[in-house]
């Protein structure tokens, strides 16, 4: 393995990492969600409560596989194509 193949095999590698490492720290949830559900309470009517959308990104596992399967698809054909084609 020559320099510039292991500098792809580390970054690829490291690009699937920080992916997983992204997703428990986001909470491990399977779907990528871009609204979630909050219920607020009304201040003056106690028993009332309001259901509402809220704009937040929550990092889902469809996400990190796709990062995951690119990075290794890339990290792949360029560690091919670096390469030594010298027989030795």
């Amino acid at each position: 393995m020559n320099p510039k193949q292991k500098k792809t095999f580390i970054a690829s590698v490291s690009l699937a990492a920080a992916s997983i490492i992204t997703w428990i720290a986001y909470g491990g949830h399977v779907f990528t969600h871009t609204q979630i559900l909050i219920e607020k309470k009304d201040d003056l009517f106690p028993d009332v409560v309001q259901k509402q959308w809220v704009n937040k990104f929550i990092w889902g596992l469809d996400l990190t596989l796709a990062i995951c399967f690119a990075s290794i698809i890339v990290g792949s054909i360029l560690f091919y194509l670096f390469r030594n084609k010298k027989i030795s």
